[in-house]
């Protein structure tokens, strides 16, 4: 005997989570079913040696005051239902993108940026305020377009080609996953995101907002299980007639919401192609480092940038890179450098994020894999030296503790097609499959970041399950 549902989830990332509590608010009898014991998704947490890490926040974006009730993230929280003052956010102190000889910093104040661009680069200025006056007013339906080169796009604002990669840089590293380029509708989002709106956190990090958001489903009735992963999606007559799990037991709903990933979910439909031999699979993965030191940033003279986005190549390549890490490129992120005010944290964060190549690193043999971990750690840590400012004390004093995962261990604990973060370059914007019951939510609908993965799961449930 199989139990029905008015709908199945598949995954309990943040864009399956906020699905869930849309039909549940609305009465629709919902079940999340997550293949791991932790919720988030590619935004979760995990704990080791008696320390929790969080798993893919760097930051949240669309910071903005809650009193701009038409901004992105005040609607999704009315849409929750969700009390803003439940989230305990806490303002980013400023973040920099770092060239060769050239820094660009910014924060929630988007004129900072702005003066920071007319000082470096004072020919492009006003080239600069057209692009991000054209990007405020972008037209909502145009983002739904069918995909468009910003390397193209931006030159009608922008002809420094230095100024045109860091500006890249940042916006690429957070959310694109097509090599070297963006989607236009892409680009104008994260730009809004980052640049207009700005960065902020939960003070307890990504651990707080799921546990908020999981509150809210719970007191839905929603029902959730976990360690509970699907099989395959058995297709009939142009519909998903029953899920089948892993443990054997079927299901049936009446609609079905995948936030697995675009290939991935093809895959569990049985099309015979193996979700890293799809055509759509990602290329673009990463590795991170995770340091834990006894003492804060601040007091090594560290205590401005919250996020570095460095470059420290003649030229920014954002792309699948031959060796096992490219260390030409990153993502710095000082957890402890938000604007804490009297809740400091304990020890001192820093989170070092840069492109990696899956084959290799699957590649590895069990051994072999635990040295090039090793050897890659310290490489990282070593790389991001000449970012840092001048200190009076050796960087690597007082470490306490540390961390790394690979594209093996996004692979691992997510399932992404070669572990692909950012999943496939291919987005279904409308999340529409071939089947009539069955739509994608989250990262290849084309919504990224922690915010984005929250509005598509209200935007795919509003329109398929509560409109259908």
């Amino acid at each position: 005997m199989s139990e029905h549902y008015d709908v199945a989830i598949i995954g309990a990332g943040m864009s399956g989570l906020t699905a869930g509590i849309r039909a549940a608010h609305f009465g629709k009898k919902t079940i999340i079913l997550e293949q791991h014991n932790a919720p988030g998704g590619l935004n979760s947490f995990y704990a080791k040696d008696g320390r929790k890490y969080d798993v893919g926040l760097h930051a949240m974006t669309n910071f903005v005051s809650p009193k701009e009730r038409r901004a992105v993230f005040n609607k999704i929280l009315r849409q929750l239902r969700i009390n803003r003052a439940d989230l305990d956010l806490i303002e980013q102190k400023s973040s920099r993108i770092a060239f060769p000889g050239t820094n660009l910093r910014f924060s929630n104040d988007e004129a900072l940026l702005e003066s920071e661009v007319e000082a470096a680069f004072p020919g492009q200025i006003d080239g600069f305020k057209r692009l991000s006056e054209t990007i405020r007013d972008y037209p909502d339906s145009d983002l739904e377009l069918p995909y468009r080169s910003t390397r193209e796009w931006i030159k009608q604002f922008i002809s420094d080609p230095f100024l045109e990669e860091m500006i890249f840089c940042p916006l690429m590293y957070y959310g694109s996953a097509v090599e070297d380029d963006m989607d236009v509708g892409q680009f104008v989002i994260m730009f809004r995101s980052i640049f207009h709106e700005g960065f902020s956190r939960p003070v307890e990090g990504i651990r707080l907002l799921i546990r908020v958001v999981l509150q809210r489903y719970r007191e839905l009735g929603g029902i959730r299980k976990m360690k509970t992963g699907v099989k395959r999606l058995v297709a009939e007559g142009g519909r998903i007639s029953r899920i089948i799990l892993e443990n054997g037991d079927e299901i049936t709903a009446d609609s079905v919401l995948s936030c697995a990933g675009y290939p991935e979910t093809y895959g569990l439909v049985g099309d015979g192609v193996a979700p890293d031999e799809s055509e759509f699979a990602g290329q673009l993965a990463f590795s991170e480092t995770i340091a834990v030191y006894e003492d804060l940033p601040e007091t090594w003279g560290w205590g401005d940038d919250t996020i570095v986005f460095f470059n420290n190549a003649d030229r920014f390549e954002y792309r699948n890179p031959s060796d096992p890490v490219d260390l030409r490129s990153g993502v710095i992120c000082l957890p402890s450098n938000f604007e804490f005010g009297d809740r400091p944290l304990k020890e001192g964060l820093v989170r070092v994020t840069c492109l990696a190549n899956h084959d290799t690193w699957c590649g590895y043999s069990e051994e072999d894999y635990r040295a090039a971990k090793d050897e890659w750690f310290d490489r990282i840590q070593k790389s991001i030296l000449p970012m840092m400012p001048e200190v009076t004390r050796d960087y690597s004093g007082g470490l306490v503790a540390t961390d790394m995962f690979t594209p093996r261990t996004v692979k691992k604990f997510t399932r992404r097609a070669r572990g692909a973060i950012y999943g496939s370059p291919k987005k279904i914007k409308d999340g529409r499959t071939e089947w009539d019951n069955l739509f994608l939510c989250g990262t290849d609908q084309g919504y990224l970041g922690i915010v984005g993965s929250m509005l598509s799961g209200v935007v795919v449930a509003n329109q398929y399950v509560l409109k259908g």
